[in-house]
């Protein structure tokens, strides 16, 4: 009988992201490196028509087509939990009727995986919130910074105005 080895070491996941917590709700995360055009997922579901999808009310549509509509709001589509950011790190391709979505830049473990949800999703549910992304996040605080410099320049000049 062979001798069974003990090893404190954990064999290694064969996952390559996992769902976390993200700064807009839960978002899909890498845990192990994406190359530039390196394959993530598939965004997967049933296929119904735009017809029904209209119909529905669930925000995990994604339009194949003017004619399809693919329905991910099944937790087995993990692709449901990909973000949208304004600076995305990963793309979508639609071939005949299938959704894969591919690392546009590397992605490092860690990092949370986006991609752009197009200009007609963003103005019908994002744009009435406000973008959470991260680039958007930078922006708004590097105004509100901006902000604060200008009224303490404006309070400074005040002060001395009063004084002479």
């Amino acid at each position: 009988m062979p001798k069974r080895q003990s090893s404190s070491r954990r064999p290694s996941s064969r996952r390559r992201f996992c769902v976390g917590r993200s700064k807009s709700g839960l978002g899909l995360f890498a845990v192990k490196t994406f190359k530039k055009g390196d394959f993530i997922t598939n965004y997967t579901g049933r296929l119904i028509t735009t017809k029904e999808a209209d119909e529905l009310w669930t925000k995990y549509l994604f339009e194949v087509n003017s004619r399809w509509t693919i329905d991910g709001s099944t937790r087995r589509n993990v692709a449901r939990y990909i973000n949208h950011s304004c600076r995305p790190n990963a793309e979508t391709d639609i071939k005949k009727h299938t959704i894969s979505i591919s690392a546009i830049k590397t992605i490092q473990p860690g990092d949370e995986i986006t991609y752009n949800y197009g200009r007609d999703y963003f103005n019908a549910f994002i744009k009435e919130h406000g973008c959470r992304c991260a680039a958007c996040r930078k922006k708004a605080a590097e105004a509100r910074a901006d902000a604060r410099r200008a009224a303490a320049r404006r309070a400074k000049r005040q002060k001395k105005k009063k004084r002479s």
